[in-house]
């Protein structure tokens, strides 16, 4: 299979993604775009390290899955505080924390 396909499936993968944060206000469902989106940025870092011959890009999305990793924590606790405190989880909500 041609590293073509995969670029493409990557692509298609983000705009899923993007679509994904920019249409929904359920912070969880914004949350699971951004993580399709590193997935496409992986599957493409992959795709390349592949057809180069080399290993660098899968030791790149290594180290972008432990970063992924990280962020899934720190959001899904944000995520949690902020629905404890106001009872939902929509992305209008945390603006009216600020004052």
């Amino acid at each position: 299979m041609s590293p073509v396909n995969f670029v493409y499936l990557a692509a298609v993968l983000f705009a899923i993604g993007a679509a994904t944060v920019l249409l929904r206000r359920n912070a969880i469902m914004a949350f699971m775009g951004v993580e399709l989106m590193l997935n496409a940025a992986n599957l493409t870092l992959v795709a390349f390290s592949r057809m180069v011959g080399g290993i660098e890009g899968q030791i790149m999305a290594f180290f972008v899955m432990v970063v992924a990793a990280a962020e899934v924590v720190v959001g899904l606790a944000i995520i949690i505080a902020v629905s404890r405190a106001r009872q939902s989880i929509s992305l209008d909500e945390p603006s009216e924390l600020k004052g």
